[in-house]
């Protein structure tokens, strides 16, 4: 995640682009451009040496040269520009371009860093436009740089400008969203069995009629609003409407309260089918190290970023900085972490242990096949091959044997310093480095390595291997070196990261490591960590800073040894009751609503709504599903902008993320995020210069706006995805709870024999059967009695023909192996599609 951008440093905003100049402020100050109508020729202008500023038609003219990689290889600018502190300017400026391109408008620091006042991206036309825009100035200045930069384009093109004007005593700009119809919803739809809210804004008190309709315009369903008051998070008086108990499917919907139509809607059982697909996609085209091929994703190809090709300096052989390590590395591949081109362990590491939990949660819903990426067709589950693509850099980060803190993981890996947008990874000229080690990186790297050594058991025996041999390594690297934090102050050119308490990070890689090999020194650090009997459930949700709770998750529900198990998995029912306390409360349905919202919003919701999705896993209570369902309206438009954070999932929806190639706003021959990219969503703290000039003094709902510039609000990263792809899983999960029990029972140890027996406790006789279930890791069925069976990777099929009547049951013994680790019980069995009670 991009924490701070000395390209964007004081970047204050961009506001209007109007047709025409608007009114001048009835105090304006002093023209502060020299020459802004090219009476007297080019001067005191000045260009880049690769153009000749000429005067044509009154217009100062350049032909711009095609060939270059970056905005700024390319400059138009005037020297000397007074500001002062606090005052606000008003700037204006007529521009063409032929044909049509996005440039760069700039007021600057004449000098390293060249701190931006001002950054603009007008899209200038071939007839012609007037611009206008205002900043209030962050400092004083006598020197400072009116620019436009004007490079990266292919192709040559024409550019010509007038009218440039800069005065103070502007108006500060009042930001104002559009937030649509007053009615609230899902935009992308409701589940017909599942809840049915809106949110209506309204400064009525008392109960108000609503009608909900279907596409022919047709009332289907009324009721009466419920008033709710003031809702903290948006300053808004709001009522909720339930219309839960209309069942149709349909599309288009509306409903209608208070004068105003909602956004239309649809009902139906698959309306969630398509997104988990979507939002496991984003990983391919946010790969580090590879070419990303146009015909696996139409208009998002590129060349292959950081694979030691000019003008790359990475990421082949990596240094460390100065004074760090005298050794390079390989640290090609892996997922870019964000917007920028950054790559980070602690970041990396709980985005792909979320993507490895949501293949974990239900092994046979994820194919090989699914996610149309290179790896395509190898045999393996789609999911697990992008998760490896991560885990391979992840294990590249491990310091080598023999050199000082062998074992342990860097932190990161990035630029010297920052780099400007937009600019497509294998265009980056930054040197790479990598970044001191630290304990964080280092038990990610072991509590991930050791998750993957059991997953890639079925399928890559030799990978395994590799990762539990990691895991182990890094643990005992970590035990050795307790107290290794990142550097808080090291953010130049990307992230710090920094986080000075890992004992929660110490949990989570012990019980990785205990589930996956089941041993006496993990289990007892787990018995004996503070993390394992605290309430670790905090109203703000779980992220790379807070991870004990994915040990928690893990210790509930994947099956293991663990002697208060049963205390373990009642204490993530209470977290979820925390949650669903704080929803039943929340006029928006939100899960999550402390007094300020917290960078990437977004994603702490969907953790928040893992929690609950997991209490219904656990107990197969409806109304932690129930809630799960609700939480996800927030997401994708019942909320106080009346818009959805997910790309192409809703009529109005988050487009313009901070991102160097998904930079369509900047450059049109780029695109926007990919279908299923998640926003960060509101931010309280507003940390980017955009945000804090436009969205000063926000309440939390409305901390946010879809724009390329606000870093601190509209960022993509790897690890916000990620609980979008499980909690999409969930909700496209049409299991059922089904009338049987299953007992398994199991004896050996290299080889076993199991006995599986089937109980009907419903009032139906079934009539043939299939039953599935996932062992742990690397078991293999060799042989079945009594029953047809398969596998496929660690999920085993039973089939039989039989009758199963009520109250009666079938049995079926087999044959298998277990190269290593233990081998729990199956606890997750699925008859005829529906999961067992």
């Amino acid at each position: 995640m991009t924490r701070c951008r000395a390209a964007l440093l004081a970047l204050l905003t961009m506001v209007a682009l109007s047709s025409a100049t608007t009114a001048q402020a009835a105090d304006e100050g002093p023209e502060q451009i020299v020459n802004g109508t090219f009476d007297t020729g080019t001067a005191p202008w000045w260009g880049t040496a690769n153009v000749t500023l000429t005067v044509a038609d009154g217009r100062l003219c350049a032909d711009i040269p095609g060939g270059t990689a970056n905005p700024w290889d390319v400059i138009i600018g005037q020297n000397d520009i007074p500001l002062v502190e606090g005052e606000t300017y008003a700037y204006r400026f007529f521009a063409s371009a032929t044909p049509a391109k996005v440039g760069r408008a700039l007021i600057q620091l004449p000098v390293d860093p060249w701190t931006q006042y001002l950054s603009a991206a007008p899209d200038m036309s071939v007839s012609g436009n007037s611009y206008s825009y205002t900043f209030t100035a962050p400092v004083s200045l006598p020197n400072s740089q009116v620019v436009f930069q004007l490079g990266g384009s292919a192709e040559p093109w024409r550019f010509c400008m007038d009218d440039v004007s800069l005065k103070g005593g502007a108006e500060p700009e009042v930001y104002e969203p559009d937030t649509g119809p007053r009615v609230r919803v899902n935009m992308v739809g409701y589940l017909p069995s599942g809840p049915k809210k809106a949110t209506v804004v309204t400064t009525a008190t008392t109960p108000l009629d609503w009608e909900l309709k279907n596409a022919a315009k047709e009332t289907v369903a009324q009721g009466r609003t419920t008033p709710r008051g003031v809702d903290s998070s948006s300053g808004q008086n709001v009522h909720t409407l339930d219309f839960g108990s209309f069942r149709k499917p349909g599309q288009d919907y509306t409903i209608t309260a208070d004068g105003e139509t909602s956004r239309p809607f649809d009902i139906g059982a698959d309306i969630y089918d398509q997104l988990p697909a979507d939002a496991l996609k984003f990983y391919y085209t946010q790969r580090s190290g590879i070419e990303i091929l146009d015909s696996l994703r139409p208009g998002y190809g590129r060349p292959a970023g950081h694979v030691g090709v000019a003008p790359n300096l990475g990421d082949v052989e990596v240094p460390c900085q100065p004074g760090v390590c005298d050794y390079t590395l390989n640290v090609k591949g892996g997922w870019y972490d964000a917007g920028d081109h950054g790559k980070y362990v602690v970041n990396g590491g709980i985005s792909v242990y979320q993507l490895m939990a949501t293949y974990e949660r239900d092994k046979a819903a994820f194919k090989d096949g699914q996610l149309n990426i290179p790896e395509s067709g190898n045999g393996r589950p789609d999911i697990l091959d992008e998760a490896r693509w991560e885990q391979e850099f992840l294990l590249s980060m491990q310091v080598p044997d023999g050199k000082p803190f062998a074992g342990m993981a860097h932190h990161k890996i990035h630029d010297r310093n920052w780099t400007g947008l937009p600019l497509l990874p294998h265009l980056d000229p930054q040197p790479r480095e990598l970044h001191p080690t630290s304990t964080a990186a280092t038990l990610n790297l072991a509590a991930t390595a050791a998750q993957a050594a059991r997953l890639f058991a079925p399928y890559d025996a030799e990978f395994a291997a590799r990762n539990l041999k990691a895991a182990r390594k890094a643990w005992a690297a970590a035990k050795a070196n307790p107290a290794r934090y990142a550097d808080p102050n090291d953010g130049t050119g990307g992230g710090p990261y920094n986080d000075d308490n890992v004992t929660d990070e110490f949990y989570w890689a012990a019980a990785e490591l205990y589930i996956t090999t089941g041993e006496k020194e993990f289990r007892d650090f787990v018995l004996a960590s503070p993390h394992h009997t605290g309430d670790i459930w905090r109203e703000r949700g779980f992220d790379w800073g807070n991870t004990a709770q994915l040990g928690r998750l893990d210790l509930a529900t994947v099956p293991n040894g663990l002697p208060d198990r049963a205390r373990v998995r009642q204490s993530v029912i209470e977290g979820a009751e925390k949650y669903l306390a704080i929803q039943k409360a929340h006029p928006y349905g939100l899960p999550y609503n402390p007094p300020d919202f917290d960078w990437g919003s977004s994603h702490l919701v969907l953790n928040n709504m893992v929690v609950m999705a997991t209490a219904y896993d656990l107990t197969g209570q409806e109304r932690y599903r129930a809630a799960v369902r609700e939480g996800m309206d927030y997401i994708l438009g019942r909320n106080a902008l009346n818009q959805s954070y997910v790309t192409g999932y809703g009529e109005v929806a988050s487009k313009n993320q901070h991102s160097r190639w998904y930079a369509r706003q900047l450059d049109p021959a780029l695109p926007n995020p990919p279908r299923g990219t998640l926003a960060g969503g509101p931010n309280s703290h507003i940390q980017d210069p955009l945000a804090q000039r436009l969205l000063r003094g926000c309440k939390p709902q409305f901390c946010y706006i879809d724009h390329i510039e606000s870093w601190a609000t509209n960022e993509l990263t790897i690890n916000w995805n990620a609980p979008l792809a499980w909690v999409s899983a969930f909700l496209a999960d049409k299991s059922e709870r089904s009338d049987c029990r299953v007992r398994y029972s199991a004896r050996g140890s290299g080889t076993f024999t199991g006995q599986v027996v089937i109980e009907n406790t419903g009032k139906r006789t079934v009539n043939g059967w299939t039953l599935r279930w996932s062992f742990l890791s690397g078991q293999r069925v060799r042989h079945g009695l009594g029953a047809a069976l398969s596998q496929s990777g660690s999920v085993v099929t039973a089939k039989g023909h039989n009758q199963i009547k009520p109250g009666r049951s079938v049995t079926f013994g087999f044959l298998a192996t277990n190269p290593w680790g233990p081998n729990p019980a199956p606890e997750v069995f699925h008859l005829n599609g529906d999961r067992c009670k």
